[in-house]
């Protein structure tokens, strides 16, 4: 009996110091992800202030620091017409491209009306592809073109693949996909020989995540924050800033199929608030959603796993599509 107190007290005494030295490094192991949690998060909130509160502080020269001309597609509705009342703010000169003659007649009107820069317009249907560019360029030709911004895009309602008309195929592709590489190479060779210049690709927040239902729109979205990277990559250090902006909800047509995130509220911005912030942040930062709430709600969003966040989105879009049945 006593024998066995005292192998089980040997055992207590060389056991507990062991698990006493593992309780202690998973203490230092907490402390050190607490650490980095912490920190991580207190550099988001100070990226964040400093891209959409700080970069308003101060007065910018466009026009001086990328050019007299800005490019702005899909210019005549939407986030494109707020980028380009922005630009024109600032004092530049603004070619709207877009496919309604109308539209863009009446947009440059009161662009001009409002803020006394000159304006350009071209009419063209990016879902018609290669055939546009020639067109555009020849607009182009003789610009000093500061700014582009690859905006125009299209988003037809959440539908199932098998749905999705081939139509919608190549105009998803010739709209939201080639239309950035190709308006970038026609403003890119300008802008290298100066040394200066600002190329602004719309994506979405979407981009982040492969969604049901917006395969295709969420796909493509994809596609353009990845070429942004890479152009930013490639050409960052000659003199030419290279943006991505990923916003969330904004009260455009695109989205107007769905009241709950077209309706102007704390998430969803309207166009000319959207496009005021979004400008502020160029200079600031390579790649942002624009608006300070869209920001709030990709870093909330990118806690869960994305299984997750497409789940809880299939079941929105059926729980949607079964109310309007």
């Amino acid at each position: 009996m006593a024998v066995a107190v005292d192998s089980a007290k040997y055992l207590i005494d060389e056991i507990l110091p062991i698990l006493k030295r593992i309780e202690e490094a998973f203490a230092l192991v907490g402390i050190c992800y607490a650490g980095s949690v912490t920190v991580s998060f207190l550099w988001k909130v100070t990226k964040g202030v400093r891209v959409h509160f700080w970069s308003k502080l101060w007065k910018k020269d466009l026009v001086g620091k990328y050019g007299k001309w800005a490019v702005v597609t899909g210019s005549t509705d939407g986030i494109g017409k707020g980028y380009a009342k922005e630009l024109a703010k600032h004092g530049m000169n603004i070619v709207l491209v877009s496919r309604s003659i109308g539209k863009l007649e009446r947009a440059a009107e009161e662009i001009v009306a409002e803020f006394g820069v000159e304006t350009d317009i071209v009419q063209a249907d990016f879902s018609l592809g290669r055939q546009v560019y020639d067109d555009i360029a020849r607009h182009l030709k003789d610009k000093e073109i500061g700014i582009l911004v690859n905006n125009v895009g299209t988003m037809v309602t959440p539908r199932l693949f098998d749905k999705v008309t081939e139509n919608d195929i190549w105009t998803y592709v010739n709209v939201n996909v080639a239309s950035v590489p190709a308006m970038t190479k026609l403003v890119l060779p300008g802008m290298l020989e100066r040394k200066k210049g600002a190329i602004i690709n719309i994506s979405s927040e979407v981009a982040y995540f492969s969604l049901p239902y917006l395969q295709l729109y969420s796909a493509t979205k994809s596609f353009v924050s990845s070429f942004t990277r890479a152009i930013d990559t490639e050409y960052g250090s000659s003199g030419i800033t290279v943006q991505c902006i990923e916003p969330a909800g904004v009260s455009t047509n695109l989205n107007a199929f769905d009241e709950r995130i077209h309706r102007p509220g704390f998430f969803t911005a309207t166009p000319d608030h959207f496009a005021t912030s979004a400008v502020a942040t160029l200079g600031y930062a390579k790649s942002t959603t624009g608006y300070w709430t869209h920001g709030l709600q990709l870093s909330f969003l990118q806690l869960f796993p994305e299984w997750f966040i497409v789940m809880c989105f299939r079941y929105m879009v059926e729980f949607n599509q079964k109310k309007l049945k």
